[in-house]
């Protein structure tokens, strides 16, 4: 199958690799001329600008969207939107908020144009191991797409999960659960190191792969990172959120659902990147205020 790729970070690369290897023909477009060279070598044909990837393309076409959600996303539809036609596709397979997926696919359908939402997962282990997709929009545009998904997924690691929308909500939600299982990790962690028994944790990560009912990918990844730095030397203790987060607990909200695990890993990361806490300052003053108690000076 041939399709239109524009995004090229180590997400995007990575799967038009996977894809020309599965024998399509993609054509590439990204700001970085070094990422589009990278992927021309290895047989990508190399556009020169959004008009030129449509140009490219046979009619109607399939072009996938791999840019940060939010802003990026919508001026890459605005620029795509009047180059293309009646049942051309466009794809968004990143994190973009499944409001914002509902708004743009029905702007882009007054045109004729199809809009698919392609939640992701994988990161930069899907070259080798494939990618789980959250597929949503219209089930004949999803069929037209289908060998695309094969080839990028393993076996059995994608689903047209219902309308638009409906895939980068799925993605949203797996997100959300990323993170409470993630601080879970790092808790539980935290605890064995300061049990004075002097856990070998990379260790303890592979016994508890065999047969734990705990095992998981995310444990997986625990034992590469505790075997090549045991004490975590080399990393702060600063963690970054993507928003998938944040969407997850306000969509809690909404809809009246109780959420406390997944809330307070979000509010966890927050914390982590505070060097000092204004809310821990006012504890302890109030301590010292009607109890006496001691405080410590600011260094």
């Amino acid at each position: 199958m041939e399709l239109g790729f524009i995004g090229l970070g180590k997400m995007g690369a990575n799967m038009v690799q996977r894809l020309m290897e599965g024998g399509h023909k993609v054509v590439v477009y990204d700001r970085s001329a070094e990422a589009m060279k990278a992927l021309e070598d290895k047989g990508a044909v190399v556009a020169t600008s959004p008009e030129d990837i449509v140009a490219k393309l046979d009619r109607p076409c399939a072009i996938w969207i791999m840019v940060p959600s939010g802003d990026p996303v919508t001026q890459t539809i605005a620029t795509l939107q009047p180059l293309l036609g009646k049942d051309d596709i466009l794809i968004d397979g990143g994190n973009s908020m499944f409001k914002d997926t509902i708004s743009r696919g029905k702007g882009l359908a007054e045109h004729g144009i199809k809009y698919m939402d392609v939640g992701t997962s994988g990161g930069i282990w899907g070259l080798k191991l494939g990618y789980c997709m959250m597929i949503g929009g219209e089930t004949e545009t999803f069929q037209r797409l289908e060998p695309i998904f094969k080839t990028l997924a393993p076996e059995e690691g994608y689903l047209h999960v219902g309308a638009s929308g409906a895939g980068h909500y799925s993605k949203m939600i797996h997100n959300g659960i990323e993170y409470g299982m993630m601080q879970s990790y790092g808790e539980g962690f935290e605890i064995l190191r300061a049990s004075g028994y002097g856990y070998d944790l990379s260790k303890l990560c592979h016994l508890w792969m065999r047969g734990s009912v705990i095992r998981s990918w995310l444990l997986e990844l625990c034992e590469s990172a505790f075997t090549r730095d045991p004490d975590l030397t080399d990393i702060a203790g600063y963690v970054e959120d993507s928003g998938e987060g944040r969407w997850t607990v306000m969509e809690a909200i909404e809809r009246n659902v109780p959420a406390p695990a997944l809330t307070l890993s979000l509010m966890i990361r927050f914390r982590s990147r505070q060097q000092d806490s204004f809310s821990a300052k006012v504890i302890a003053a109030l301590r010292n205020e009607f109890g006496g108690h001691g405080v410590k000076a600011k260094k």
